[in-house]
């Protein structure tokens, strides 16, 4: 597969406007696990390129992108030339699954309560993206007591071993071409048809320990009943949750997550101890 150049810095439809923090807060908050930081090479900002110096890289089901903000908080896009098309239309579904969170800060009681007033302060334009469902589903399965930079090394395994591969693109860093193949390959998740073909202690050399039998269970759970992850992405908040909770390994918190990420359902509301003790301050 012959590396694929990378297209020039657009802004994402809506010119949707974010500070640095905020971004990363949407991308590595722990609502996604597919992106990671780099930082831009000096060889392109020394030759005039204008935007952040931090650069966002990140996969979601046949798609692969690099995000950052421009000099005056734009957000903008580059991909694979072969997936330009493919980002350009599923970019702003993914990062606002078709909500106005601004809008929807607006209405919560922020101009009687000066705590939260201080929060939508620090974090203007904060978004929800909406992910993939079975994506969402297979990455909060590996979450369960782990931290976010370990999910993320379980989750990049899966699609590196596993998963079928996206593209391949030319590295966005000039200076690696001195050492060799720059180039950089992307691969999805793997599927749940997929995952029912993978004996679970390949799943489980991918740092996933216990979490490979819930997978394993799960997938040979939706294999059984097609049609099932489908349906229950589109049912009612309660009625999903419910089914959700069929499955191996997931419990109040995953079921929440997989639905507010990965089915844009906003009536979910994940609890885990932080969430306690914060609530509780």
């Amino acid at each position: 597969m012959s590396a694929s150049p990378w297209s020039a810095w657009r802004s994402v439809a809506g010119s949707i406007s974010l500070t640095p923090t905020v971004l990363a807060e949407i991308l590595d908050g722990g609502q996604t696990f597919r992106w990671h930081r780099e930082t831009a090479p000096s060889a392109l900002r020394s030759h005039g390129e204008a935007g952040s110096a931090v650069i966002w890289q990140g996969i979601w089901s046949g798609c692969a992108t690099r995000l950052r903000l421009s000099a005056t908080g734009i957000l903008e896009w580059s991909a694979p030339k072969q997936l330009s098309a493919r980002v350009q239309s599923a970019l702003p579904a993914y990062l606002t699954g078709g909500h106005d969170f601004r809008a929807l800060a607006d209405t919560l009681p922020w101009r009687s309560d000066a705590h939260l007033a201080q929060c939508l302060s620090a974090f203007p334009g904060l978004t929800i993206p909406r992910q993939p469902f079975g994506e969402t589903l297979l990455c909060f399965l590996c979450s369960a007591t782990k931290q976010i930079v370990q999910i993320k090394q379980m989750v990049a395994l899966l699609a590196e071993r596993h998963g079928q591969p996206i593209c391949r693109a030319g590295s966005p860093n000039p200076a690696k071409s001195a050492f060799g193949n720059a180039s950089l390959d992307f691969h999805q998740l793997p599927t749940w048809k997929q995952l029912v073909q993978i004996p679970e202690p390949e799943l489980r050399a991918c740092l996933l320990g216990f979490r490979a039998r819930y997978i394993k269970a799960t997938a040979l759970f939706l294999a059984a009943r097609p049609g099932w992850l489908e349906a229950t992405e589109h049912l009612p908040y309660s009625e999903a949750k419910s089914r959700l909770l069929e499955l191996p390994g997931v419990g109040e918190k995953v079921a929440d997550c997989v639905l507010l990420f990965g089915a844009g359902k906003l009536e979910a509301f994940p609890v885990d101890t932080w969430i306690l003790k914060a609530m509780a301050r």
